[in-house]
């Protein structure tokens, strides 16, 4: 009889034990997953201090501006609608149902918050591409239309399973993006494509085939912004498990590995082109790995990650040169950084993929992946764009321009003790 009711005893405790280390499993994985939308949501900070560092003074408060509105409309957008047409039930091509947040509780809303920090992300990267020219207001319809549909919608064929409800077209195809390579960066890529067409390059960018530089006011800023990024990307790449689990240590690694490489080989590639350590392209190859190794930092070995760190940094320099030849105007590189560098990455997610390298079947399924971001991404943008230039229009007049968007957008100085020389 004893020896029942010790052995009764035993179970219950095990029973007990084993529902609270459940109970501390789900807490943690919650507290994790909010850990890390709040350090992506911190990325927002940099990339202003990144667009405001590469670009001239007389506009830096615009770009705080559109960076702050990012969010402000992002969210309020994502919450309403997109997080509907991404994660709401439906079939392999967009979702549908709750609306406005309906039906949301307990981790649907910290899965929700994470999910719309990365809309948030989506959004702001268009900001640097067509800085220093464009409409404040057009500007603020093109973040609503990224969030309520375009990032949702690409959002929907890749991740659509991480909720439960339905999956996506690209997800049942095996289609891998851990956190984001093709998603977020070249979905914003692509319309920063679009838009820095349609919109046309700065004024005195281009003349005679020549490119003529156009100094940002602050490497110092820049630099910090790449930092905070950088420091902002581990949220990224590691709170994409939405788990505590030991994955995580290995996600970190490839995050710290792929931009370092990518900062040598940056390096080096600009020395030789230029003969001179250039101090920008350094921190945009940082940059380019970050975003190289988004797609593949759960699946790969770090090995990997340093030669995805390293292409990407030669890359974004090819990349940056290309589109200055063909006079697409982008301040801060961000279409090469996000869009180009985004799909190699997401390709490279299936070329070294660790279960199954150099697989063909794996890297075709990436490069459809790619492809299919390219194509509606660049092409919702062309419309868009197109759209808002023969109604509102896109771009301020020369002498708007020329006096600086501070004060002919929002008649303010972010430096009022400095008059610049235009």
């Amino acid at each position: 009889m004893k020896k029942i009711v010790f052995l009764m005893l035993i179970l219950v405790s095990f029973l007990s034990f084993s529902n609270t280390a459940d109970l501390v499993q789900t807490n943690l994985n919650w507290t994790w997953t909010l850990i890390g939308g709040i350090l992506v949501f911190f990325m927002q900070a940099g990339f202003a201090m990144v667009e405001t560092g590469f670009t001239r003074a007389k506009n830096s408060g615009n770009i705080i501006m559109k960076n702050t509105m990012d969010f402000c409309i992002g969210i309020l957008t994502y919450w309403a609608i997109g997080f509907a047409f991404m994660f709401g039930t439906g079939g392999g091509f967009l979702g549908w149902g709750n609306f406005f947040g309906g039906g949301l509780d307990g981790w649907n809303w910290t899965f929700f918050i994470f999910q719309g920090m990365f809309s948030a992300t989506a959004a702001t990267i268009v900001s640097g591409a067509i800085a220093e020219r464009a409409k404040f207001t057009t500007y603020l319809i093109i973040t609503f239309f990224i969030s309520a549909f375009i990032y949702p919608v690409y959002g929907h064929w890749a991740w659509a399973g991480l909720y439960g409800q339905s999956t996506g077209w690209l997800e049942n195809l095996g289609f891998i993006d851990f956190a984001g390579s093709a998603v977020v960066h070249s979905i914003g890529g692509w319309v920063s494509l679009a838009g820095a067409m349609i919109l046309g390059p700065r004024i005195g960018r281009y003349t005679n085939k020549t490119v003529n530089a156009i100094p940002g006011h602050s490497l110092t800023l820049g630099a910090l912004g790449v930092f905070i990024l950088w420091f902002a990307w581990y949220g990224f790449n590691c709170g994409s498990t939405t788990t505590g689990t030991y994955e995580i240590g290995l996600i970190a690694v490839n995050t710290a590995l792929a931009p370092a490489a990518a900062a040598l080989s940056a390096l080096a590639f600009s020395y030789k082109l230029y003969k001179t350590f250039d101090i920008g392209l350094v921190l945009n190859g940082i940059l380019a790995g970050l975003v190289g190794v988004t797609a593949g930092c759960a699946s790969i070995e770090p090995w990997a990650a340093v030669v995805i760190g390293l292409t990407s940094g030669i890359i974004v320099i090819a990349s940056i040169r290309l589109l200055d030849r063909f006079e697409i105007d982008d301040p801060v590189g961000a279409i090469s950084v996000h869009g180009v560098c985004g799909a190699w990455g997401t390709i490279c997610a299936g070329i070294f993929y660790a279960e199954s390298l150099f697989d063909p079947k794996i890297i075709g399924i990436q490069v459809l992946g790619a492809a299919a971001a390219f194509q509606f991404a660049f092409l919702m943008g062309c419309f868009i764009f197109t759209v808002l230039k023969h109604t509102l229009g896109i771009r301020v007049s020369i002498q708007e321009e020329i006096r600086g968007l501070d004060l002919s957008e929002h008649e303010a100085r972010s430096y009022p003790e400095f008059q610049e020389r235009i």
